[in-house]
């Protein structure tokens, strides 16, 4: 046994060699990526990336809001005469009319942070049959879908209990007031199922929905209160704004205006924005409110958002008062199919 030992043990100094030279080779080959990565990343790039932040062009968004020029607004025929890579041009918002102060909230807990619970119990609050305003897209038990379990998911809150729903209180903060979303189906979606959580206890002629439009209301007359969805799947002016005819070939925006569907939600008590899922899409072509000529840019989903998030974000801190205004973003949500 101790010649075996001895054997077995006269073996490490040369693994420990090997595995030595291996952890050496690894942070030398290790040390030479980041080094080439770094060389190749525009951001480290010193004075050269410096010269070119200088040279960025910053586009004041809204500026129909802010002069006697008429905007010339998008629709499903607009088209591109030419197109050419996108240059740069950054939104400057907020900067010089931000109202200061934000409303403090009473709550002392966050209802944002917590999880799903399934509750067979109390859930859910509606039948999706009993509702004459439910979408086909969102009938999934009419259509064929067997189990109802996900109607059984209930908010749970990490720090308190939501106080149970009650229909007629709801009605009464709503009470001369508009609550509208804005946004793409998801938001429709939702806009949907809060319409059959309210609906019941609205008499039938006390009730109205207005037809399918970009705007669409719901009102319940005794209350004097209306929930309302805007079709307005890039929240800034596109071709795509027809809540109907919005599939098309080539996506067109002004990365630097809200103001086509501002004019319809600017006087709304409670807003609830989303977009998401539609910059996924592919690339966006960009036609600035100064451009003449139908001269287009393209520029891929992603930075095409974080145009369009600052001409809304420009409005929304320029045009909104906390103390009088509620405004929600949802920022992602599933898909219909989960």
């Amino acid at each position: 046994m101790m010649q075996r030992w001895n054997r077995k043990k006269s073996h490490f100094p040369i693994v420990a060699v090997i595995l030595l030279g291996v952890v050496v080779c690894s942070i030398l080959y290790n040390e030479s990526s980041i080094q080439q990565i770094h060389e190749e990343d525009p951001s480290n790039q010193g004075p050269k990336h410096q010269q070119h932040a200088s040279t960025v062009t910053y586009v004041v968004p809204n500026l129909g809001s802010h002069s006697n020029l008429a905007p010339v607004f998008l629709d499903r025929f607009s088209r591109c005469n030419s197109t050419s890579e996108y240059s740069g041009k950054r939104i400057r918002w907020g900067d010089s009319h931000v109202k200061k102060g934000r409303r403090k909230s009473s709550e002392s807990c966050d209802v944002f942070a917590g999880k799903w619970v399934f509750d067979s119990e109390s859930y859910p609050l509606y039948n999706e049959s009993d509702c004459p305003y439910m979408s086909d897209q969102l009938a999934c038990h009419k259509h064929g879908r067997s189990d109802l379990g996900y109607q059984h998911w209930r908010w749970q809150p990490h720090g308190c209990n939501l106080k149970r729903w009650n229909v007629t209180e709801m009605w009464e903060k709503l009470r001369g007031k508009r609550l509208m979303f804005v946004g793409d189906s998801l938001n429709r979606g939702q806009w949907i199922s809060l319409v059959c959580l309210l609906q019941s206890v609205i008499p039938a002629d006390k009730r109205s929905m207005s037809p399918n439009a970009p705007l669409t209301i719901f009102r319940a007359e005794e209350y004097n209160a209306t929930i309302e969805f805007l079709w307005a799947p890039l929240l800034v002016d596109s071709n795509s704004d027809d809540p109907v005819n919005h599939r098309l070939d080539e996506r067109i925006m002004r990365p630097d205006s809200v103001l086509k569907h501002s004019s319809k939600w600017e006087h709304a008590d409670i807003l609830v924005f989303n977009s998401y899922l539609w910059w996924r899409q592919g690339p966006v072509k960009l036609s600035w409110s100064a451009e003449e000529n139908g001269a287009c840019e393209e520029l891929d989903g992603l930075g095409a958002m974080e145009l369009a998030m600052g001409a809304w974000a420009d409005w929304v801190a320029s045009k909104t008062d906390p103390q009088k205004k509620r405004v929600f973003f949802v920022t992602m949500s599933p898909t219909h199919l989960w």
